[in-house]
């Protein structure tokens, strides 16, 4: 009897091996996507890239090493990124101990007893119906993995597993490229204020200046008015200034996850940027963008969800054993009480054929989906780094012109101050004018600097730099 079942259990395993062979399951492939243009007129052949350089060497100003580093070891959001992965890999873990058969033992006491009436003796028979059952056993069951079903789930898992790492870098990019614009932003505010401050200095003492040539006759009790109105408009600006200093390093705080207070920095004129910027070829957005990566990732989870809907609709083999003692008295538990079942089926869906369905065009349409977001974020990836070295490049373009415009106000203020007092030729708001235009020009002046900053970290994001 053994000898026959053996020979049953051995078809079964014959048979999942053969099925097997026929996997109904495909072979992930990368999708070759389309890169050329992505820079829009960039067509440069030089892999050479900052996004391979450490970020340590991109930036130079210590301070701001050392508010990035904090960041990286602070930040909130990064911590919640870790765990993401830590449970990505009990998944694939998880995933991994599906191909290995389930182990469970028991132990059991069960005390019963039957009815005499119910049990229709004939008169005079007197039998104990009551018995106690002692029971200690261990189960077995083992799913084969003949379509691919197990495979396709663990391999959806790594995949899910390795975008939650892709997702880590994506956030640690995005981390280094927040902390340093926050801190050129809070840089350029500060030279903003010192600048109007020294304005304000300025229009008090114009104002002393203006009263004094009344009284001399040089000018009416407008131009002194005037002069008054454009000192309380100059420092007006003053308290916005310092309210935006103030929530910018509150932002800077949430980011480096510590209590809202003052930011430890250097100064605007100490900054310096890379004097070439290269940006590699646009294929290298796939490997080096980790939400680019992230999105393929994506892509190739949902590419092996639909081979596991197709698996569904094949039959599954599962082997199962029981085996252990059985005995009616404790004391001889162990004689002639051993006891198994062995037990291998093939299961043939059979009116879920419809649920099967849904869920396989469910998988198709989510593989799409992913398939259309891998390529928008490429798009994406482009854009941003068309963005960048455009904003780049117009920063570059505008410092001279700025500079000149600056060095030209500064006369016309100056030329227009010695006309007021000494010739009739002009009159005060002339001075205002130009005083304006130059106090305009200088905050104008910084906000190009703080452009031409921020597009190099811009771009070195864009790009995928920092996580490596």
């Amino acid at each position: 009897m053994t000898h026959k079942y053996n020979k049953q259990v051995f078809a079964l395993l014959a048979a999942a091996a053969l099925f097997s062979a026929c996997s109904v399951t495909k072979t992930y492939e990368k999708p070759k996507m389309q890169t050329d243009g992505l820079y829009r007129g960039q067509n440069s052949t030089d892999s050479a890239t900052i996004a391979t350089q450490p970020w340590q060497s991109l930036f130079t100003d210590e301070k701001l090493k050392v508010l990035i580093q904090r960041g990286l070891d602070q930040n909130i959001n990064l911590k919640n990124a870790i765990q993401n992965i830590l449970q990505a890999q009990a998944t694939v873990q998880k995933a991994k101990m599906a191909f290995l058969p389930s182990l469970s033992a028991g132990a059991n006491y069960t005390r019963s007893k039957q009815s005499s009436a119910g049990l229709n003796f004939p008169p005079g028979i007197n039998i104990n119906t009551l018995t106690n059952t002692y029971q200690l056993s261990m189960t077995t069951s083992w799913e084969a993995d003949i379509w691919g079903k197990l495979s396709s789930s663990k391999r959806a898992a790594l995949a899910q597993y390795l975008g939650t790492d892709a997702a880590k870098k994506a956030i640690q990019t995005q981390l280094i490229a927040d902390i340093a614009n926050n801190y050129y932003n809070l840089l350029a505010l500060d030279q903003q204020l010192a600048i109007t401050q020294a304005t304000l200095k300025s229009r008090i003492a114009s104002v002393e200046t203006m009263k004094s040539l009344k009284e001399g006759a040089v000018v009416n009790g407008a131009a002194v008015v005037q002069s008054e109105a454009s000192r309380y408009a100059t420092e007006v600006t003053i308290p916005d200034l310092k309210r935006s200093i103030r929530e910018t390093e509150n932002a800077m705080s949430i980011l480096l996850a510590q209590n809202p207070g003052s930011i430890d920095r250097s100064t605007m004129d100490q900054q310096t940027v890379p004097t070439t910027l290269t940006v590699g070829v646009p294929a290298q957005l796939l490997q080096n963008r980790p939400d680019v990566q992230q999105a393929e990732f994506a892509f190739r989870s949902a590419f092996e969800n639909t081979n596991l809907a197709r698996t569904y609709f094949y039959p599954t083999l599962t082997l199962s054993a029981t085996g252990g003692f059985s005995n009616l008295q404790l004391k001889d538990f162990f004689d002639h009480s051993v006891f198994y079942n062995l037990v291998g089926g093939l299961t043939q869906p059979i009116f879920n054929q419809g649920q099967n369905k849904a869920r396989l065009k469910t998988a198709q349409s989510a593989q799409i989906q992913a398939m259309n977001n891998f390529q928008q974020s490429l798009y994406v990836a482009g854009q941003e780094v068309s963005n960048a070295l455009y904003a780049y490049e117009t920063a570059v373009e505008k410092q001279d012109s700025r500079a000149k415009q600056i060095a030209a106000l500064v006369k016309a203020v100056d030329y227009t101050q010695d006309l007021l007092r000494y010739s009739s030729a002009t009159n005060y708001t002339d001075v205002l004018t130009s005083e304006q235009s130059l106090l305009a020009a200088q905050l104008s002046g910084v906000s190009d600097h703080l452009q031409k900053l921020q597009a190099v970290v811009n771009l070195y994001r864009a790009l995928g730099g920092g996580w490596k």
